[in-house]
C-alpha cells in the first residue's frame, strides 16, 4: 500500500487511527500490530509471513542470548543465528536473480529459472531487526520479553518499507509507553502534508522528465543533464517526502522517529552529504559495518579499505545489479579522497556558492549509476553527459521545454535554497501552517487526477 494511494488515505488511514485511539492505552501495540499487518499484506498476504519469520527469529535469538555477562561464546553463536537467518533472507529475494542472471551472462548458459518476487521492505526490516540482536550482543539494549511489543516494533506501519531505519533502542520506551496529543498530532499531520506535497507536487512532476531522458537511446548532452537533474530532484523529493509522511505518521501515533533528511544538496563535501543524506541508513552502515571493520582505528591504508568496502556493500544494499556496486565504489572514492584531505573537499578553497554547486555535481553524477539498468545503458547515458553524443536536443515533455525546465529548476531552488521539513515544524507560524495545507489540498486534487507513483526506495 503507498501512502499516497485513495485505499490509504481514504480507507486505512482513518480506520486505522480510530481504532487507535479508542481501543485504549492497553490496546494500542497490539491494534498497531494488525494494522501493520494489513497494511504489509495488502497486496501479497504472503509477504507477512516472511516478516514475521524474521521477527520471530531476532525476538527467540535476543532472548537465548540473555544479558551481557552470560557465556560469550553462547552469546556469539546466537548472534550469528541471527545474521544468517536475516542475511538469508536478503540474500534469497534480493540478490538470487541477480546471481543467477551473472553467472548466466558470464557462462553463456541459460538456466532454468523463474525469478524471485522482491518484498516490498525486506532491506529496511531486516535491518532494523538485525541492529536489536547486535544491540542486544553488545549489552546496548537488555532484550525484551514482549514478543507484542517487538514485533510492533518491526512492522510498525509508517516506516516499514521505506524507512527511516528505527533502531530498538531509540523506541523502547516509547513502546511501553508514550505521549499522545493533540499538539504532537497536529505536528504529525502538517508533517505528513508536507511530505505528501513533495511527493506528489515535486518528485512525481519530475518523474516523466527524467524517464523521458534515460528512456533515449543516445541522449544528448543537454537531454542528458536535464534528465540526471530532474532525477536528482525526484529521488531527493520522493523519498524525503517519504520520510516526512513517516515521521508524521509516527507523532500521530506518539511515536517519535529519527531524523532522515537535513538538507544534504546543501552540502559543501561529499562528506557532509553522506552525513545528511538518508542519515538512518548512513549511520546504520557506520555503527554496524564501518566500526565493527575497524574504522579509522588501524591504520590509514586499513580506513580507506573499511570506507570502500562500506559504501560498496551500501551500493549493493541499493540494489541487485553491477550499476548499483560502481555507485558505492564512486561514493567510497570520494569519501576517501576527501580523508586524505582531513575531510575536506578537492574544492574547500572555492567561494562557498561553488562548493555547494560542485558537490551537487559530483553526488548527482552517482545517479547515473543508480538509474542504470545495465553497463550498456550506464555507457550511454555517460556518452551523453560527457557530450560524446552531440548537444542533441533540448529534452521536451508533452512537446513543451518550457514544461521540462521550470519544474527542474524549482525543485533544484527548494533543494538549495530553502530550509527543511525539520525547520519548518520547528518554526510554526499562522501563514506557514495555511500554506502547507493549501499544498496538501493541491496534492491531492493533483493525485485525483493522476495515477499514482510507487516511491523509488519502495524497489530497494
Amino acid at each position: 500500500m503507498v501512502f499516497t494511494s485513495f485505499a490509504f488515505l481514504f480507507l486505512f488511514l482513518p480506520v486505522s487511527l480510530a481504532g487507535y485511539f479508542a481501543v485504549g492505552v492497553r490496546g494500542r501495540n497490539l491494534w498497531l500490530l494488525l494494522c501493520s499487518l494489513v497494511f504489509y499484506g495488502w497486496e501479497r498476504p504472503y509477504w507477512v509471513l516472511i516478516m514475521l519469520a524474521s521477527t520471530l527469529l531476532d525476538f527467540g535469538v535476543a532472548l537465548a542470548m540473555g544479558a551481557r555477562e552470560q557465556n560469550r561464546p553462547r552469546r556469539r553463536l546466537w548472534l550469528l543465528v541471527s545474521l544468517v537467518g536475516n542475511l538469508g533472507l536478503l540474500a534469497w529475494f534480493k540478490y538470487a536473480n541477480f546471481f543467477v542472471h551473472t553467472a548466466e551472462a558470464w557462462s553463456g548458459t541459460t538456466f532454468a529459472w523463474s525469478d524471485v518476487l522482491l518484498p516490498v521492505g525486506i532491506s529496511f526490516y531486516t535491518f532494523q531487526s538485525m541492529s536489536y540482536t547486535i544491540d542486544v550482543y553488545r549489552g546496548e539494549v537488555a532484550p525484551t520479553r514482549s514478543l507484542l511489543d517487538f514485533a510492533c516494533y518491526v512492522s510498525m506501519f509508517p516506516q516499514l518499507v521505506a524507512g527511516p531505519i528505527v533502531r530498538y533502542r531509540d523506541v523502547a520506551q516509547q513502546l511501553v509507553r508514550r505521549e499522545v496529543s493533540t499538539t504532537l498530532f497536529g505536528a504529525g499531520v502538517l508533517a505528513f502534508a508536507i511530505g505528501f506535497a513533495k511527493k506528489v507536487l515535486v518528485a512525481d512532476t519530475l518523474a516523466p522528465i527524467a524517464g523521458a531522458g534515460f528512456a533515449l537511446p543516445a541522449p544528448g548532452l543537454w537531454q542528458a543533464w536535464t534528465a540526471l537533474l530532474a532525477y536528482s530532484g525526484q529521488i531527493y523529493f520522493d523519498f524525503s517526502g517519504y520520510s516526512d509522511m513517516a515521521i508524521g505518521l509516527g507523532l500521530t501515533l506518539g511515536f517519535r522517529f529519527p531524523r532522515n533528511f537535513d538538507s544534504p544538496y546543501q552540502s559543501q563535501s561529499i562528506t557532509e552529504a553522506w552525513r545528511r543524506w538518508h542519515i538512518s541508513l548512513s549511520t546504520w552502515l557506520r555503527d554496524y559495518l564501518y566500526i565493527p571493520l575497524g574504522g579509522n582505528r588501524r591504520g590509514g591504508l586499513r580506513t580507506y579499505g573499511n570506507l570502500l568496502a562500506t559504501m560498496l556493500l551500501g551500493g549493493l544494499w541499493h540494489g541487485a545489479n553491477w550499476p548499483f556496486v560502481c555507485w558505492g565504489a564512486y561514493q567510497g572514492l570520494w569519501l576517501c579522497i576527501e580523508r586524505l584531505r582531513g575531510q575536506q573537499a578537492l574544492h574547500a578553497a572555492l567561494p562557498r556558492p561553488l562548493r555547494v554547486g560542485l558537490t551537487f555535481l559530483i553526488f548527482s553524477f552517482g545517479w547515473s549509476m543508480f538509474v542504470a539498468r545495465d553497463f550498456g545503458h550506464l555507457w550511454q547515458l555517460w556518452r551523453g553527459l560527457f557530450g560524446a553524443a552531440g548537444l542533441g536536443t533540448w529534452l521536451a515533455v508533452d512537446g513543451s521545454t518550457l514544461g521540462t525546465a521550470l519544474p527542474v529548476a524549482g525543485a533544484l531552488a527548494i533543494a538549495f535554497l530553502l530550509p527543511n521539513s525539520a525547520y519548518w515544524l520547528r518554526h510554526l507560524r499562522p501563514w506557514s501552517v495555511a500554506l502547507f495545507a493549501l499544498l496538501f489540498v493541491v496534492a491531492l486534487m493533483r493525485s485525483l487526477a493522476v495515477t499514482h507513483l510507487p516511491f523509488l526506495y519502495f524497489q530497494f
